[in-house]
């Protein structure tokens, strides 16, 4: 029988080895020694250029940053450095120092339509070179990358988790086709917005359907319930998401129209009916000054997703305030699961749901993270009947090694509800 691994193989680690920011860079350069430092995904071809000479840098790992020429990296090479430059002819940075913002991934819809977008253009590249089974140069290129987001992740959590612990972080599942404007779209969006409220990270798929509602709720979160009915009303008007340009350019409506920026990261290196409306009395107003842009930050403005190209064909969910988007489906999918300790909701979906239901239990039966929160399935009727996972999970769970976690699953039919279980700690 597999054993938990030890914390300190799961946990994510603060390494004080890693630059990744220019001022962090021209820092440690004032003091003539770069050894044994990793640089990762910086413009030092920018100005000021930095004059790197006299540094020693013996040991030290420049990965995924650009020069103001070929002979300056050869001579940090002659002088001891290990060098990775970034992959030329890649769309996407070799070594991205921060998450994606809806900003980024859209870009070029306005010239080109969901064609021109940066986030499509990565997809037919990615396509185009072997997709999940890449050539040698574009693997190496998107294991960088995605060894890049997931630092950029666990930089980007470190805040919350310090301040909130790992249980205030729910994960939200579910169908992809759901359309917008369908009760179980509400429904989720209802999710998303109270939780955020409830001071809690949401975190999906990053796809449409379930996913994009639960975080267009957590987007809306500071601002009033009929907000959130009048964002899901326009958002209604495209509800298709095989209508690439139509969704993507209703999304993009709803931010201009109610989003309000988050401040952006440092710059990248490279180029039902009984809910079917909110009930504002449900939980208790933000106040005028988290409106005012005091309690703004990402995770309150929309939450996190976690995407892949391996599903590049659909539409990218635009209401996350960060994106971790990889091209290894097995490690996104992994990734959602580790961070979402403070419970998981199962909105009615298909095979995708459902893996992702036993491939949580799995974790939980073993306690592979640690402890988890509640698994909360929504429509009780479709979790018992038409898909009966219930049967099958309950007795499982009943049977971890570390006791009986049955009750760790409840069934609702009611939204709020479910925010109540999720909340309870």
């Amino acid at each position: 029988m597999p054993t938990p691994p030890p914390a300190d193989v799961i946990e994510p680690h603060t390494c004080t080895d890693e630059i990744e920011t220019r001022a962090e860079f021209d820092r440690r350069l004032a003091t003539g020694s770069l050894v044994g430092l990793t640089v990762q995904g910086l413009r030092l071809d920018l100005a000021p250029v930095p004059d790197l000479t006299g540094t020693e840098v013996a040991g030290t790992l420049f990965v995924g940053c650009r020069f103001a020429s070929r002979e300056v990296g050869a001579d940090l090479v002659r002088r001891g450095a290990n060098v990775v430059p970034p992959f030329s002819g890649l769309p996407y940075p070799t070594q991205p120092s921060h998450l994606y913002t809806p900003e980024e991934l859209s870009a070029g819809f306005a010239e080109g339509g969901f064609a021109g977008m940066y986030d499509t253009r990565v997809y037919e590249h990615f396509r185009a070179h072997g997709g999940a089974l890449p050539e040698v140069k574009e693997a190496l290129g998107q294991r960088l990358h995605d060894h890049g987001v997931d630092n950029a992740l666990a930089d980007a959590t470190r805040a919350w988790l310090a301040t909130h612990g790992p249980q205030s972080v729910v994960g939200v599942m579910g169908g992809h086709a759901v359309p917008r404007g369908s009760v179980p779209y509400r429904m989720a969006a209802v999710l998303g917005w109270e939780l955020a409220r409830a001071d809690r990270l949401v975190v999906t798929g990053g796809g449409p359907g379930v996913m994009e509602a639960a975080n267009l709720g957590a987007f809306l979160a500071l601002r009033p319930a009929e907000d959130l009915d009048a964002a899901i009303d326009l958002l209604a008007e495209a509800p298709d998401f095989t209508d690439h340009d139509r969704y993507t350019a209703a999304a993009l409506r709803v931010r201009e129209r109610y989003g309000r920026p988050v401040p952006p990261p440092r710059p990248r290196a490279a180029d039902p009916a009984s809910v079917s409306r909110v009930d504002p009395a449900s939980v208790s107003r933000v106040d005028s000054a988290a409106l005012a842009g005091g309690e703004a930050d990402w995770a309150r403005t929309g939450g996190l997703a976690i995407p892949t190209w391996l599903y590049g064909h659909e539409p990218a969910n635009l209401f996350a305030g960060r994106i971790a988007k990889y091209f290894s489906n097995a490690i996104r999918e992994d990734t959602i699961l580790r961070l979402a300790r403070g419970g998981i909701v199962f909105a009615p979906g298909r095979a995708g749901t459902v893996q992702e239901v036993f491939q949580a239990a799995t974790k939980t039966y073993y306690g592979t993270d640690g402890a988890s929160g509640a698994y909360v399935f929504l429509d009780r009727a479709y979790w018992t009947h038409e898909l009966p996972v219930e049967a099958l999970l309950r007795p499982l769970l009943g049977a971890s090694p570390f006791g009986d976690l049955s009750t760790t699953v409840h069934l609702t039919d009611d939204v709020h509800e479910a925010v109540r279980v999720l909340t309870a700690a």
